[in-house]
């Protein structure tokens, strides 16, 4: 029953829709209505701008980590802790406050790593902000960054590197987070291929986009 509770606990967390709210108290702007309409950081970076943006991709980050967590904090040891973090990130991808709809996934997962292993997120960490400093897109850093992860939970385990073992249960959620978050950017995939997706202006652009955030 405590697993149940919690498990539902997780789900509620990533349930908060917290760029929606931001946006609707703070800035009086409904992120569904603008930019993409998504309302995960990217879009809170464009449309709310880099405050707003960094407090949202936090706090989403967050709830991941703290879902994570929960069966640490409540001595649970029969379950991996990234069954909850799973949770976390049903709930901020359709959420129960936002029409059950929501963001891409890509943060909330962060805070799962980062809840299960700091270290396997500080690795993966390098390739994001590395392909997004060559690419200036976001869009690619986290297609890249999944496809990444996928891999080397499968592949680090075997030569003890950075996990001591596999945990299948944490293997098998990476790699569907990981397509998960490929299938949620779809969309920005077909625009990259066609030089039309979004772009920050950091970087160096280098498949050389055209449209500027």
């Amino acid at each position: 029953m405590t697993t149940i509770l919690l498990l539902l606990v997780a789900y509620l967390l990533g349930s908060i829709p917290s760029g929606l709210w931001i946006g609707h108290y703070f800035f009086h702007k409904n992120l569904r209505d603008f930019g993409s309409g998504n309302i995960g950081t990217t879009n809170t970076f464009r449309i709310l701008g880099k405050k707003a943006g960094t407090v949202v991709f936090a706090i989403d980050l967050l709830k991941g980590t703290l879902a994570t967590v929960l069966p640490l904090l409540f001595g649970i040891a029969t379950i991996s802790p990234a069954l909850f973090g799973l949770f976390a990130v049903l709930g901020h991808t359709f959420s129960i406050f936002n029409h059950f709809q929501g963001g891409k996934a890509v943060a909330t997962t962060a805070g799962v790593i980062l809840g299960y292993n700091p270290w396997f997120i500080l690795l993966l960490a390098v390739f994001f902000f590395t392909s997004f400093y060559l690419t200036s897109m976001v869009s690619f850093a986290s297609v890249l960054s999944a496809t990444v992860a996928a891999i080397f939970v499968l592949v680090l385990p075997a030569f003890h590197l950075i996990f001591a073992s596999y945990d299948w249960l944490f293997t098998s959620i990476i790699l569907f987070l990981a397509c998960f978050i490929i299938i949620r950017h779809r969309d920005n995939i077909a625009r990259i291929r066609n030089k039309t997706e979004n772009i920050f202006n950091f970087g160096l652009n280098i498949t050389h986009q055209k449209h500027n955030i």
